[in-house]
């Protein structure tokens, strides 16, 4: 069952960077392959605990221009894979995830360095007429981009706690503990910036509901996600009576309009 798990894992740490500078299918967020990799571990809800984490902390980082953000897909993996596998929880997903995913930025830069040659390459052979050539090498840059991630799974999965360890061992005390501090503020920080872009005060009353029912009340994420999709549920169907009617009360007017018009 490990085998399968590891092979699983490694496959879809190759098709996610595939997906994401492809066709699109699957996404590359945390929240869905931590789903995933949650469900090929046989823990759903530490891989949604982990995507979840790590999907709030990319909130912040953006890659603009030539700046590179870290993989948070493959550290959700990783992540994912560690937590299950050794027991460890979300702190130790993090502080091994993380700098995986750190060093993705490093692969990346080198594939794309590599890329450019392929796609010159292909711009060549185009020239020249010689598509059969030209379609051959194309696999090439699919391949590459798989590679910088399928080849820091690889290695987490064929030397596990070891080479975890020894990341842990090489990293400083300092750093794993303000990677911990880090794990509790950035998903704050994500949430802030993205209730910065929501219209909070008109929908003010459904948030205050919310954090009642979770702060106070303990109620799980599930039943406060059933409540708050009754919610939207009821102000979608509100709001199309409303425009309905406006519809409506419109139509009549023109109407009337109409037949004033006519008996002068």
């Amino acid at each position: 069952m490990h085998i399968i798990q590891d092979i699983l894992i490694v496959l879809l740490a190759g098709y996610m960077t595939i997906d994401q500078n492809g066709p699109v299918v699957m996404s590359w967020f945390s929240v869905i392959v931590g789903t995933i990799s949650g469900l090929i571990m046989g823990d759903l809800n530490t891989g949604l605990m982990i995507g979840g984490t790590f999907q709030l902390m990319s909130l912040g980082v953006a890659a603009l221009g030539g700046a590179s953000a870290p993989n948070y897909g493959l550290a959700t993996i990783i992540g994912t894979f560690i937590a299950v596998r050794t027991g460890t929880g979300i702190d130790a997903a993090v502080g091994v995830g993380l700098p995986v995913g750190l060093l993705a930025i490093q692969l990346e830069v080198v594939v794309c360095i590599v890329n450019n040659f392929v796609a010159h390459k292909m711009q060549s052979d185009n020239n020249e007429g010689k598509w059969k050539n030209m379609n051959r090498i194309a696999w090439v840059g699919p391949l590459l981009c798989s590679l910088q991630t399928i080849i820091p799974t690889v290695i987490v999965v064929c030397f596990g706690a070891n080479v975890v360890n020894f990341i842990l061992d090489v990293i400083p005390q300092w750093v794993t503990d303000g990677l911990s501090i880090a794990a509790g503020m950035l998903p704050v920080v994500g949430i802030g910036m993205l209730m910065r872009y929501m219209p909070v005060k008109k929908f003010l009353p459904f948030i205050l509901i919310g954090f009642i029912l979770s702060a106070y009340l303990s109620m799980p994420v599930l039943g406060i996600a059933i409540v708050g999709f009754a919610a939207a549920f009821w102000y979608f169907t509100t709001e199309m009576k409303k425009a309905a009617e406006a519809e409506k009360a419109v139509a009549v007017t023109t109407v009337d309009e109409m037949g004033d018009d006519f008996d002068e």
